[in-house]
Formats: structure tokens, sequence, C-alpha cells
């Protein structure tokens, strides 16, 4: 598979899980997502494969990364390892703050990274 082929992938990926995580707090403030453990979990989970995909598409294709400084990189990737390494220790108000705030930021800056994936290999 291509570069091309792969960052599409990935970014797509990546938009799935931005909406799904969007979706699951829809309607919801922070007192209810607090006690409800079920969207947590869901929500959590799709913040471990954003950061996995980050993962994947800064070090498979650094220099795609690198001319994406928009994107937080860094910052999605240590949320992956907080969740992965540090799971019964997260701090539940960082969780719904970065699914409030922060990935409806990413997932409306996807469609540009997506059409600059399809331009990647041309370069």
């Amino acid at each position: 598979m291509n570069n091309t082929a792969r960052l599409t992938l990935w970014i797509e990926q990546m938009r799935e899980a931005a909406g799904n995580a969007c979706s699951y707090i829809d309607g919801l403030d922070f007192e209810a997502f607090e006690h409800d453990k079920r969207t947590q979990q869901a929500v959590v989970l799709n913040l471990l494969l954003i950061g996995e995909v980050a993962s994947r598409i800064t070090e498979s294709t650094p220099d795609f990364s690198a001319a994406h400084p928009e994107i937080p990189w860094a910052a999605m990737r240590g949320m992956r390892n907080r969740i992965a390494h540090g799971y019964f220790e997260l701090d539940i108000k960082v969780v719904w703050d970065t699914v409030h705030d922060a990935v409806p930021e990413l997932a409306g800056k996807l469609p540009r990274l997506l059409q600059s994936a399809g331009e990647f290999d041309a370069q």
C-alpha cells in the first residue's frame, strides 16, 4: 500500500473515531458524562484510536506530519499513551475537555488533512 492510500485510510479512521466520540457526548453536560461509565469508556476507546492513528502517521510519514503543525500530533500520542498505560488513573475531566473541545476542533481540520494526503505522493 502506498503512502497516499495509507494516509487516506488512517485519516478516515481518525475522522470516524472523532465523529463517534463527539456523537457519544451529544446532549450531555460534564455531570452526566461523569456518571456515565459506558459513555466514558466509548469515548476513551475512540481517543485511544485517534492517538494510535496519530502515532502511525508520525512514525511512518514524518514529512507529512511535519508539514501539518496545525494537527496536535504529540498531544494525540500523549493522550493515547496516558490511556493505554494509566487507564485507571485517567482524569475524567481531562477526557471531557478533550472530547468536548479538542476533538471537534481536530475534526474540523481533517477534511483538509485528507485532501493533503491525496497530494502527498505527488510531492
